[in-house]
């Protein structure tokens, strides 16, 4: 039976989820987190998007993405594909680097878009490899928090939108003292 075609329009936004095959890892070091932001870049300036939070695990990733003019498959496609591609060149094997399809959950209403880009910035901090989220590297949380720290993967002002003065401070708030549950749950890691 053929999977389901995903929902697409322009504009949409998702909760993307990937894992390595076998719950490999996907990120070795640093060498791959970065090529894996630089190969996102390559393709948004073929298939321009907008990336309103991320998280780059050891063994998974979380992006939260909305299309503009191309579907969500074509730009995964083209991005995992020349991931896996490097991945495997660099470590001198074959085969699949992710664990089957990504998972990618529509976001279709605000509060819904804010408990996914809380979940994506807590991943490392429930991970237990941080004690404070912003000390994540491969994450855009630090950015959110320290607008002075520049992000050029991410645009802020969807998410800030939300916030009242001072918004990094609410922010900061909302995300680190995961306040009250306001949407539905977000997209986990697939087992």
């Amino acid at each position: 039976m053929p999977r389901p075609l995903r929902i697409w329009y322009p504009g949409a936004m998702y909760h993307i989820v990937a894992r390595g095959n076998r719950r490999a890892a996907i990120f070795h070091d640093h060498a791959d987190f970065q090529m894996y932001l630089d190969i996102l870049e390559d393709v948004r300036s073929m298939m321009p998007f907008i990336l309103h939070s991320y998280c780059l695990m050891t063994n998974h990733l979380h992006l939260q993405l909305e299309t503009l003019h191309h579907h969500i498959q074509y730009i995964m496609k083209e991005m995992h594909s020349r991931y896996a591609v490097y991945f495997n060149q660099r470590l001198k094997t074959d085969g699949h680097v992710f664990q089957g399809r990504y998972g990618a959950k529509l976001i279709e209403t605000d509060a819904y878009f804010l408990e996914v880009s809380r979940y994506i910035h807590r991943n490392p901090l429930e991970a237990k490899m941080v004690k404070n989220p912003e000390d994540y590297r491969w994450s855009s949380y630090s950015s959110y928090v320290k607008l002075l720290k520049l992000n050029p993967h991410v645009a802020h002002i969807k998410t800030l939108s939300y916030f009242r003065e001072p918004v990094e401070e609410q922010y900061k708030l909302f995300v680190e003292n995961n306040l009250h549950t306001i949407g539905e749950r977000p997209l986990c890691v697939p087992e």
